[in-house]
């Protein structure tokens, strides 16, 4: 039996009220994983999940027993990336390295959801340290394509329907092109709005905590457990901003080329759906540096894996996946003058989309999630090109299911202003509506 709520809000507010029993939502979640999960593989292998889910369950019963006690997300299940700490839980990072080595404090993200009530599902499938080594999840709507990554289990997992909640991390893409590969929201938020600690690095001043849900609305109610405080946006503005369409910017030129001939065709009629939706779209020439920008990401993404890897590496590199293995021989290389002058240009970056923004009277950007629809093959979990600059920028991202392509999804990227994740989120929903 499919779970019948797939929207959190939703499903929320049924398990708090007790119209669903949260009891018997675990028996329906049982059924669906155990006719779903073998062809996905999303998760991590647990021994007697259901179970011990069921004794989670009871114990938030019974310090909760009454409605109007119970936190915002009573009972909901979570997935968690597996490079998350999770107290009782083993942290592999998708690696072949002892997790007793691998082992930390559990993350404040998991800390602060569960404290708002929910269940830990499980440990959700990561390519190896969050890099380009594959683990076996496959794409929900078609085994032969990856469902990309590095967050991969955490996508397909909300693809499949097997929970309502993922947590993933992003370095380059690993949040938005693996949603628009498993046709479902991801949300990147702006660098450091949701806590890092307790979570594996792979380049710490890129590496971002986001989630996966089912549809925008998800994403918003999530965000507000989260996120760290921002003083950009007062609740009165974020509230004036679901009245008004947001100007939206296509970035042309370099970056934008990057994305395949078919892919723009898609996303031009994308365009043209929200332009008669009532949306403002301005063409705006950006990121002509574009190949920079591209190459002092990767500087960066190398020389801080090394620095991170270097004990474990020394230990263990014969464990390590051969790509990660290329990663980090390559960053050893990278002198301390060039890494300083790659991080410099992260700010510039934002500085300089932030300026086109303002000068072009644009609140959004939009571009594809992706260069294409998911890959043939598991080898591969997609190029992460064209959520680069942005990670790179450290501005918010959110992907929206945008329609099929070669018979598998694909996704629409809105990215706001630094720090202006709650105005996103609330326009999300409106680009959301519009493209249904």
């Amino acid at each position: 039996m499919t779970p019948s709520i797939n929207s959190l809000p939703e499903l929320a507010r049924q398990l708090r009220t007790g119209e669903l029993p949260l009891t018997r939502y675990i028996e329906q979640l049982q059924t669906h994983f155990e006719s779903r999960e073998p062809s996905v593989l999303a998760y991590m292998p647990e021994p007697n999940r259901f179970e011990r889910l069921q004794r989670d369950a009871e114990s938030l019963l019974k310090k909760f027993p009454t409605s109007d006690s119970r936190p915002p997300l009573f009972g909901i299940p979570i997935g968690v990336k597996d490079i998350f700490h999770v107290d009782g839980f083993p942290t592999s990072g998708g690696s072949k390295l002892p997790p007793e080595i691998l082992k930390g404090q559990q993350a404040e993200s998991v800390t602060l959801l569960k404290n708002a009530g929910a269940l830990i599902f499980g440990k959700a499938v990561s390519t190896e340290f969050a890099y380009f080594g594959p683990g076996p999840t496959r794409n929900p709507h078609n085994p032969e394509h990856t469902p990309g990554g590095s967050s991969s289990g955490s996508a397909a997992a909300i693809g499949a329907n097997l929970n309502p909640l993922t947590l993933g991390t992003q370095t380059i893409g690993s949040i938005i092109r693996p949603a628009s590969f498993c046709g479902v929201v991801g949300f990147k938020p702006t660098y450091d709005r949701i806590s890092r600690d307790g979570v594996i690095p792979l380049s710490p001043s890129l590496d971002h905590i986001g989630f996966f849900t089912a549809d925008a609305a998800s994403a918003n109610r999530v965000a507000s457990v989260l996120l760290k405080t921002s003083e950009v946006l007062k609740t009165s503005e974020v509230l004036k901003t679901s009245r008004v369409l947001p100007v939206l910017g296509i970035p042309e030129g370099a970056y934008l080329s990057k994305a395949e001939p078919t892919t723009l065709e898609h996303f031009r009629a994308t365009c043209k759906k929200l332009s008669e939706a009532g949306y403002t779209i301005k063409s705006v020439e950006a990121m002509p540096d574009f190949e920079d920008i591209y190459e002092r990401h990767y500087v960066i993404v190398a020389a801080e894996a090394a620095q991170v890897h270097t004990k474990w590496f020394a230990e263990y590199g014969s464990l390590y996946h051969s790509k990660t293995v290329e990663l980090i021989q390559r960053g050893r290389l990278i002198t301390p003058d060039q890494l300083h002058e790659s991080l410099a240009g992260r700010e510039k970056l934002c500085e300089e989309l932030t300026l086109l923004m303002d000068q072009n009277k644009v609140d959004l950007w939009i571009a594809p999630s992706a260069i294409g629809s998911a890959p043939t093959g598991l080898d591969s979990t997609g190029n992460p090109v064209m959520n680069l600059p942005w990670t790179q920028a450290g501005m918010p991202s959110l992907s929206l299911p945008s329609g099929l392509l070669n018979g598998l999804p694909l996704g629409l990227q809105l990215v706001a202003r630094l720090n202006h994740d709650e105005e996103l989120l609330v326009w999300g929903q409106g680009v959301e509506q519009a493209l249904r």
